[in-house]
């Protein structure tokens, strides 16, 4: 599919499949990257969306590195569990650390 033909949650599923294992970023980052600075409550929403897909959603997180988005994966705990099994800390559903895991698309991309 050419990169003009794709749809806002497409080019986010696109840049959250980049996240390296044992990174986080934040809605805002995508959001900046994708050019539509104001839209990180969209790119939540495709968050949101991807279950199903092979998105590694659980590595987008608010821009303080709160695990706001966890109710929407299955199980109590899924997300931090599966941020866990990548090494990344989670201590009261933030990340500890942030800035040292913190990826920006816009410096890697």
């Amino acid at each position: 599919m050419k990169p003009e033909t794709l749809n806002f949650f497409d080019k986010v599923y696109e840049v959250a499949e980049q996240i390296p294992f044992g990174r986080v970023t934040s809605y805002g980052a995508i959001a900046n990257y994708l050019g539509a600075a104001k839209s990180a409550r969209m790119v939540g929403y495709a968050m949101n969306s991807s279950k199903g897909k092979d998105v590694p959603a659980h590595r987008v997180v608010n821009r303080n590195g709160l695990l706001t988005g966890k109710q929407h994966f299955d199980g109590t705990n899924l997300m931090q569990q599966l941020l866990e099994g990548e090494g990344v800390e989670v201590l009261d559903n933030q990340i500890q650390n942030f800035k040292t895991v913190f990826w920006d698309p816009s410096n890697e991309l």
